[in-house]
């Protein structure tokens, strides 16, 4: 049994891995050949670097990966903030499910009705261009915040409820209560939540296409448009850039979890000292 689940593991592997091995090998061939290996040479990575339509789409993901990923965070935390103080947990439950509805529809369905709605919208103001960054920009917030809240909801419920009452009755207000207790409390979940928007947002290429404009093009659009052509190994460098911007985001992802496992340990010796120092305060009155 354990050759047998051994082989499973690792034609599982296989499948997932050999193709971007491949794709990574032969971005270092010394020809167009793509059935052949005949030398290892950096020439294809030079002809990426001196293609300006390539850097112009990459400063454009790369613009609107961080600017999208920064909000979503934003409004997804402060979301997650007023989930958490719902009382009600039908209400608490129902927003929820209506949060999850981007990460569960079809790429294609929420690309299509949020274009149909941009255009709406462009045809009541009467605007010249009714695709642009702005509609791509509401688009990329809209798929991230879902992820988002997952990451940081469960920081909530796993906090401890007593640290911000302790720290409203040393005399923080709540925004400094949030701040100073909370928000470090829900950090790893809110790192992960940027890092995981940033990755969504930077290959995100169905929802993009149907809701950018002539105007503004991203690396996965232009790695279409050059798909519809010959296929050279200048496109496998930029996916193999890709494949380690994204390796090294979820590296960082999984360091910023450890420091939140040592983060919850000083957060515990915080509660102790609060404790120790309420009950003295009592003893004293």
């Amino acid at each position: 049994m354990k050759a047998l689940s051994r082989t499973y593991i690792a034609l599982i592997l296989s499948i997932l891995y050999v193709p971007i091995l491949v794709l990574i090998l032969f971005s270092f061939n010394s020809t167009n050949n793509t059935g052949v290996f005949t030398g290892f040479s950096l020439y294809w990575y030079a002809e990426l670097f001196r293609s300006a339509d390539t850097f112009e789409a990459l400063k454009n993901t790369l613009l609107l990966a961080v600017t999208s990923a920064t909000l979503a965070t934003l409004i997804g935390t402060l979301a997650a903030l007023g989930l958490d103080r719902m009382r009600s947990r039908f209400a608490r439950g129902l927003w929820t499910s209506v949060t999850n509805i981007p990460m569960m529809n079809p790429d294609i369905v929420t690309g299509v009705s949020l274009m149909l709605l941009f255009v709406f919208v462009g045809n009541r103001m009467q605007s010249a261009e009714k695709l642009n960054f702005w509609t791509l920009l509401i688009a990329h917030i809209t798929f991230n915040l879902p992820y988002v809240l997952l990451n940081v909801a469960p920081k909530f419920r796993q906090m401890d409820r007593h640290l911000p009452e302790a720290a409203l009755d040393l005399g923080c207000t709540p925004l400094q209560s949030f701040l100073k207790v909370e928000l470090p409390n829900i950090m790893p979940g809110v790192i992960t939540g940027f890092i995981m928007a940033f990755t969504l947002s930077l290959d995100d290429f169905v929802i993009s296409y149907f809701c950018s404009g002539s105007e503004f093009q991203t690396l996965p659009i232009l790695i279409y448009s050059m798909t519809k052509k010959e296929v050279k190994p200048d496109i496998y460098a930029l996916s193999t850039l890709m494949i380690v911007a994204i390796m090294t985001l979820l590296l960082l992802s999984n360091l910023s979890d450890q420091k939140g496992d040592s983060l919850k340990l000083k957060l515990s010796e915080l509660r102790s000292r609060i404790r120790e120092r309420l009950t003295r305060g009592g003893a004293v009155k």
